[in-house]
């Protein structure tokens, strides 16, 4: 075998040989160009295969929450609230539509969430008036007793219809403290995601992921408006849905933002990087303000604090003279 294959080189010209060797090299390069072929074929049918398990785990979840009886966002509880508040119209009485858009910018976004709401906005009044009557019927005593029973009644009465309200607004300020605080890196967050590659949903998720530890209202909010993207046929209303949950003027110029790049395919990092830029020096006039305003509060506490203690200083020697004196 050894000898033959010796002959055959031996006997060849240098022409054979290099036939031979352009012979391999076209071998090989068809080898290449067929694996190259075949390997982006397998990875296209895996990706068609992936896209078309994700479609049909969707399209299962859809068909899930529409067999569902109840929902987590759109429950419909059932029970005495419900028909209480139909049978006292309370919806139209406490204008139940804009105290579901308070209740959301609060944190609570259930249906059985207004109907209690407006159960208490309904017995706080009672509750207080009734609290006020008895606390004042044991402590009033005298010929005015009754005046200032009936006086406290109403001040009761009073106070417990504005009370829920005030304390609805106060979760809801606190809540979009939370947001506002956070928003300026959740914002940097997202011109990054968004600088690279990363689509509106996926910047999003990632910005929420990164958020959950630094303001977990924020970080809700941003998972809720991914859920509409991928949900809702009309991608506007899921984020206009975002601004109106939170009620901030900068969350809201980002969704417009947002949206018009939707619309007209205009480049979004711009417009982030613009609104970041903006939000930055807003957040540092507002540290400003607050550091301007510091001293005139710090002059009213130090006068009120060594003012007494300087003139028992001053005051007391004379004090003690007068006393020897006399």
């Amino acid at each position: 075998m050894l000898d033959t294959l010796t002959s055959l080189l031996t006997d060849m010209t240098p022409t054979s040989i290099v036939v031979l060797f352009i012979m391999g090299l076209v071998f090989i390069a068809v080898v290449t160009a067929t694996s190259a072929f075949l390997e982006k074929q397998e990875r296209d049918k895996r990706i068609d295969l992936v896209a078309n398990e994700r479609a049909r785990l969707r399209e299962i979840h859809r068909r899930e929450m529409k067999t569902q009886k109840t929902t987590r966002l759109r429950e419909k509880p059932k029970g005495i609230l419900p028909q209480l508040v139909e049978k006292l119209n309370l919806r139209e009485l406490f204008d139940a539509e804009n105290t579901r858009t308070q209740l959301r910018q609060a944190g609570y976004r259930l249906e059985s969430h207004l109907l209690v709401y407006l159960v208490i906005r309904l017995v706080a009044p009672f509750a207080f008036a009734l609290l006020a009557y008895v606390y004042a019927n044991g402590v009033l005593t005298g010929e005015d007793s009754a005046r200032g029973i009936l006086v406290a009644t109403l001040a009761g009465f009073g106070l417990g219809y504005v009370m829920p309200g005030i304390m609805l607004k106060n979760m809801s300020q606190r809540r979009q403290q939370s947001i506002r605080d956070s928003w300026s890196d959740a914002l940097d967050l997202l011109l990054i995601c968004v600088e690279s590659g990363q689509s509106m949903e996926q910047a999003l998720q990632r910005v929420s992921m990164e958020m959950s530890t630094q303001s977990r209202a924020l970080a809700e909010e941003l998972q809720l408006t991914v859920a509409e993207l991928s949900f809702l046929n009309d991608r506007r209303k899921a984020l206009e849905n975002l601004a109106e949950r939170t009620g901030l003027p900068t969350v809201k110029s980002v969704v417009t933002a947002m949206i018009q790049s939707e619309r007209y395919g205009t480049p979004l990092s711009q417009a982030l990087r613009a609104l970041a830029k903006e939000n930055r020096e807003e957040r540092m006039q507002e540290i400003e303000k607050k550091a301007a305003a510091l001293p005139p509060k710090l002059t009213v506490v130090l006068v009120a604090c060594f003012l007494p203690v300087i003139g028992i200083l001053l005051l007391t020697p004379a004090y003690i003279e007068w006393k020897g004196v006399g």
